[in-house]
């Protein structure tokens, strides 16, 4: 069986084995972290999986009232080191950003992440912010995808950024790609909350890949169903080409398996085919 928590609301997912416990939707649970056990949000409940999972740690029961009240306090020291963080950055005149905040009282460790234009000098910050916090603080530097992961938000999709919910790790994205969809290469259009690419564009780049590799080119001439005609546009999400038809120029959408390039251009992309008596 599998089940999915998440540490903050409409953040990412985090998958347990339920052991056996069988929490519900919405139901504070107690996850193994290296600092201990803490509290996270039941969002799927626990559900058997056709295939077999090995590896997931496993939940360590529903969260008693010492959990929840040991969660609050720490969530309440993170709220004080970013006010603090944020106050003690101004006096110094660094331009840095904060971003978020970790703390767990087992460690007695602040880790405070931000993000700058370039690299910052902040001995100075770090001493300052170990005394007025009385303990160990850690300051590390985080890119712009980093950023939105940790603060989340919301996509040109209308949904939560894929980088705070389920994404683990960033995979390379080109203007190449957006090319490849016939996406405008317009940074508004195709730059995420991040300021970068989108990762989605990653999604659907292998379809139009293996669509391009073996529907016919544009301008090329192909037999159709509805008779003999010219390409002039792809449409890959529904693996059709539009052909412009000899007779009277009229315009259809063929399924691409429907349409027939010339024996000589065939063979020159795909290889001659054996005879029959071969």
């Amino acid at each position: 069986m599998i089940m999915a928590v998440s540490f903050t609301r409409y953040g990412r997912l985090y998958y347990l084995d339920p052991g056996g416990h069988s929490p519900k939707v919405g139901d504070k649970v107690l996850v193994p972290t290296d600092a201990g056990p803490e509290i996270a949000e039941c969002v799927w409940a626990p559900q058997y999986t056709s295939e077999d999972i090995d590896g997931l740690p496993v939940c360590e029961g529903i969260a008693g009232e010492e959990h929840i009240a040991r969660d609050e306090s720490n969530k309440r020291r993170r709220a004080e080191a970013r006010s603090v963080a944020k106050r003690l950055i101004k006096r110094h005149g660094l331009p840095m950003k904060v971003v978020g905040v970790d703390y767990l009282d087992q460690d007695t460790v602040f880790t405070v992440y931000f993000s700058a234009p370039h690299r910052v000098d902040f001995r100075a910050l770090v001493r300052d912010l170990a005394r007025n916090l009385r303990a160990r603080v850690e300051l590390r530097q985080i890119g712009p995808r980093d950023e939105a992961r940790l603060q989340g938000g919301i996509g040109p999709c209308g949904r939560d950024l894929c980088c705070a919910t389920f994404l683990k790790d960033f995979e390379p994205v080109s203007v190449r790609m957006a090319k490849d969809q016939d996406l405008p290469v317009n940074p508004l259009r195709i730059a995420g909350a991040c300021g970068r690419l989108m990762c989605c564009l990653k999604y659907e780049h292998p379809l139009y890949q293996e669509f391009r590799a073996s529907a016919p080119r544009m301008g090329a001439s192909v037999d159709t169903p509805e008779g003999p005609g010219t390409v002039v546009g792809h449409n890959v999400p529904s693996d059709s080409v539009v052909v412009r038809l000899n007779d009277g120029g009229r315009r259809c959408a063929c399924p691409s398996a429907s349409v027939c390039s010339p024996r000589k251009q065939h063979d020159a992309m795909y290889g001659e085919r054996p005879s029959p008596s071969g």
